[in-house]
């Protein structure tokens, strides 16, 4: 496509979006809740051949509680670090949804369950590849490509992978849908998850409520510490999600317990907020307070390696003749575990739409052929920092 113009390429896609949705519509018809290993890895075998169509060499880790996660490599001995294509093939949609609410297109839509998140991406990577191959274009680098099958659960399964994969990686592109501005994602939020424990003392409410210390009590003074700590003007949310205690309604509770899910946008937000729960203090006489980190998640900052990897992308997308804004995220993706090691990450290449974990999920499906052209460029084009 060389003797081409940058704009015929978003063309070159347009002549072929019946065959991109044809394939993203196969793709999303293939049920994969993260739970139901079987499930997805019939999506991943299927993927696995199309890989091996377009000669790719694939190693495969295999998974015991959810789908088997690969690896695809193209010009594995190229000279240069390779650009790395992130996916995932687990959706949050059970089985049996499609039978309630089948893919579908109507208008400028493709409906359907996983069809936003993301199996228009991974459509998307396929066919651009593809093209790229046929147009004797691919370029001279190593491009590799990670699918794994537990995203939507926390990446539980696959983190260490995405992090000695991505290590490797000179770019790791997240192929996660498009900001609602339709441009790309250059932060996400970080998430931590905390549990609050209290120990009270049980007694009779009526007969001896002043021997007991009420375990609810002292979680309605934490409550109001805890959330204290929230500085939405730095972009950090602190939250009492889940608050359970109590065992009958005539006795003072012994025991509660509260979940906590925090929010932030940079790493000393996330060290603020920590130390401060950790050391949380009773507020009632002989009281105990037991906090518990369950989970945590980095955030993607929005800092000068993400701020020179989105000039440049939008340096590409206007040779397209697009304009690609930016935004962020207040949930997270892998682009949290990439962007965390230092290697530079762009999220949110994915085409438009809306819905995601909802049950009008879509895509956009004029959006396509210029998402697709722009991973298409910026694979040829990439320039790596010195």
């Amino acid at each position: 496509m060389s003797a081409q113009t940058q704009h015929s390429l978003i063309s070159f896609y347009q002549a072929r979006l019946d065959q991109m949705v044809a394939l993203i519509s196969t793709l999303a018809r293939y049920e994969t809740p993260t739970g139901e290993k079987a499930a997805v890895d019939a999506l991943g075998a299927f993927i696995r051949q199309r890989l091996l169509q377009l000669g790719a060499q694939i190693t495969c880790f295999p998974r015991e509680a959810v789908g088997d996660i690969f690896l695809a490599k193209w010009n594995a001995q190229a000279p240069g670090k390779p650009i790395l294509l992130l996916m995932h093939l687990d959706t949050v949609w059970q089985l049996g949804t499609l039978a309630a609410r089948p893919v579908r297109v109507e208008g400028d839509r493709l409906i359907g369950p996983g069809t936003w998140d993301m199996k228009a991406s991974i459509g998307i990577v396929l066919s651009v590849i593809e093209s790229l191959q046929a147009r004797g274009e691919f370029p001279n680098r190593p491009i590799w490509a990670l699918f794994t099958t537990d995203e939507e659960t926390g990446s539980l399964h696959s983190w260490q992978i995405i992090e000695e994969v991505a290590r490797q990686a000179g770019l790791c592109l997240v192929m996660e849908f498009a900001a609602t501005n339709g441009g790309v994602k250059t932060w996400r939020k970080g998430i931590a998850n905390y549990q609050i424990s209290v120990q009270g003392r049980a007694s009779h409410a009526g007969n001896a409520p002043e021997k007991g210390i009420n375990a609810i009590v002292e979680l309605a003074h934490q409550t109001l510490r805890i959330t204290a700590l929230s500085r939405l003007d730095l972009g950090t949310s602190v939250s009492v999600t889940v608050v359970q205690g109590g065992s009958a309604s005539n006795v003072i509770p012994e025991r509660a317990t509260a979940q906590v899910d925090v929010r932030f946008k940079t790493y000393e937000e996330a060290q603020r907020v920590h130390h401060a729960l950790m050391n949380l203090t009773p507020v009632l006489d002989g009281a105990q307070i037991e906090v518990t980190q369950r989970s945590q998640r980095p955030p993607m900052e929005r800092d000068a390696t993400m701020i020179s990897c989105y000039e440049q992308l939008k340096a590409l997308a206007a040779e397209l003749g697009l304009e690609l804004p930016e935004e962020g995220s207040g949930g997270g993706s892998d682009g949290n575990i990439t962007a965390a090691l230092g290697i530079p990450t762009l999220d949110g290449l994915g085409p438009l739409g809306e819905g995601a974990h909802a049950a009008h999920e879509q895509v956009v499906i004029s959006s396509i052929p210029a998402r697709a052209a722009l991973l298409d460029a910026l694979l040829r084009n990439w320039r790596f920092a010195d």
